[in-house]
């Protein structure tokens, strides 16, 4: 069972590339995706790695938590469940 993971702290110059490469170093990665700004599509600084195996995700929560990563300290753990955040409001306008 595949475990998806919150990679926060990130340097603004990461690629998804690098970020896969990181993380396969510890199990089978199965992808790897660098949140951007949806205005300026520059990074954020947070992605989400998903990996093959649960054991190796808690691989690299230890190994790489905390971590120096291109001048940054890296926060990983488990990706919380996407909450339903609902549709946009449109709500009818009032002239008052």
């Amino acid at each position: 069972m595949s475990s998806n993971l919150y990679v926060g702290n990130l340097p603004f110059d990461v690629s998804e590339d690098e970020l896969r490469d990181l993380f396969g170093a510890q199990g089978e990665v199965v992808s790897a995706k660098v949140i951007t700004d949806r205005e300026t599509g520059r990074p954020r600084g947070f992605g989400f790695v998903e990996m093959e195996q649960a054991e190796d995700a808690q691989k690299a929560i230890q190994s790489l938590d905390g971590q120096d990563f291109k001048g940054r300290n890296l926060k990983v753990n488990l990706a919380k469940p996407r909450e339903n955040r609902g549709g946009g409001g449109g709500g009818r306008r009032r002239d008052w």
